[in-house]
């Protein structure tokens, strides 16, 4: 067997957490299922994880790294959870043997210390030499129960640590802070938290929520809230802190803060991705929805725009621009039951579109544009809106090449305009730009 035990060490600095037993059993769950707590120490039983970690000064290698970003800490192994706990209570017994370790680092012999001095008894080999049911009569059950599960004579039973449902953490600031952009320094500390959380529950965070609480001296609201939304599960906490700085530069704080909590309220679970043999297809940097949601939380969610596509033939209402909504990615359907991405596929739609058709001049039935244009491909004739009073549309389109101005789009009016002679030409439009 193989049991370490492991306990934060205070390192002098404010901003660390008041109670880290709770960031580094997470941590440690990342190592092994079986963890528990006893009193301000954890207890890892690692045996089943060695060969998994490549050995165990490996596997203990890469326990300190990880404890690491949250706080400095010591740690002891032994065959049993008690011994390991002695020794990292004891300094400088690290690889000393069971029967050499002192009494004091039995819980179990602290009540009877006084009394086992007296007749000479101050370690475990000691203690263990004396008879057994003298010792039963004198010093109870409980203390010779605690003496074989220290050898390996009895089965250690301890409740093993779980992780919550739902991430809810705390985290109380060392001073107050009067700006909101500061609050990222004590955020960043509950993302590390949630990013190990999560990789634990092999799922990705939808939405969270910061609260912070204010100094309830003030006339003012007793706490903040701040939401933050993502369209893909997240579970690298680098964009969410991306993010949240863009929000909180936006916020004014009406009075000193002086807590922070961070909450999930939507997760979903991770789903596998196959690897690739081939480097150059695997994805590197920032993907296209997470550029989008940081443009959205530094410009505004008014600023950053989407084409909504309408059941309209008519090229000028086939799209309205809307507010970027990450989560709707569905569009409407065309007439016909037809979708808007297999409509007119065949249809030859310029990059730009004007903003209003422009009319243009023609000279012998030839339309001009910088002078004399030439068609090239065509036509494509379209129909509709004839149920809409006044906004009929009957038009034949034409891509037509400039000499100055490159290739137009352009369409043939096919409707007179109101009050035109029945034998006048027909009026040509230019309706967009081929980049």
């Amino acid at each position: 067997m193989l049991w370490v035990a492991l306990q934060a060490l205070p390192d002098g600095e404010p901003s660390r957490l008041a109670d880290c037993l709770v960031p580094l059993a997470w941590c440690a769950l990342q190592f092994t299922p079986k963890v528990a707590r006893v009193d301000d120490t954890l207890l890892l039983e690692l045996s089943a994880s060695e060969r998994l970690w490549r050995g165990r000064i490996q596997l203990l290698r890469q326990i300190r790294q990880s404890c690491k970003s949250i706080t400095a800490v010591k740690l002891a192994r032994g065959a049993t959870s008690l011994v390991a706990m002695a020794r990292l209570q004891a300094s400088g017994l690290a690889r000393s043997k069971p029967d050499d370790l002192p009494l004091s680092a039995l819980a179990a012999a602290r009540p009877h210390l006084a009394t086992l001095e007296k007749i000479g008894c101050n370690c475990w080999g000691q203690l263990r030499a004396l008879p057994r049911a003298g010792m039963a009569r004198r010093f109870g059950a409980p203390l010779l129960d605690a003496l074989d599960r220290a050898y390996g004579l009895q089965p250690e039973i301890y409740p093993w640590l779980t992780l919550p449902e739902v991430f809810d953490t705390e985290l109380e600031l060392p001073s107050q802070v009067e700006t909101a952009q500061a609050l990222l320094f004590g955020a960043r500390r509950l993302l590390n938290q949630l990013q190990v959380w999560l990789q634990l529950r092999h799922c990705g965070v939808l939405a969270l929520a910061l609260i912070w609480t204010m100094d309830a001296r003030r006339n003012t609201a007793a706490q903040g809230e701040l939401v933050l939304r993502t369209a893909e599960p997240a579970i690298d906490t680098a964009h969410l802190q991306r993010l949240l700085a863009e929000q909180l530069a936006h916020i004014s704080l009406s009075a000193p803060v002086l807590a922070l909590r961070l909450r999930t309220l939507e997760t979903q679970k991770l789903s596998g991705q196959s690897g690739s043999l081939l480097p150059d297809a695997q994805a590197t940097g920032d993907s296209l929805q997470q550029l989008i949601e940081r443009l959205s939380a530094r410009l505004g969610a008014q600023q950053v725009l989407q084409a909504q596509g309408c059941a309209e033939y008519r090229p000028e209402r086939m799209q309205n621009w809307q507010a970027l909504v990450p989560s709707v990615t569905s569009g409407a359907a065309a007439p016909g039951g037809k979708g808007l991405h297999d409509f007119r596929v065949e249809a030859l739609y310029p990059s730009w579109l004007l903003a209003a058709p422009l009319k243009l001049a023609v000279r012998e039935q030839c339309p001009q544009y910088g002078g004399p244009l030439t068609l090239l491909v065509g036509l494509q004739r379209l129909e509709s809106a004839w149920w809409d009073d006044g906004h009929c549309a009957l038009r034949d389109y034409f891509v037509a090449r400039s000499a100055q101005r490159g290739l137009l789009w352009i369409f043939r009016a096919r409707l007179a305009p109101s009050g035109a002679a029945a034998d006048a030409e027909p009026t040509w439009y230019l309706h967009g730009l081929f980049a």
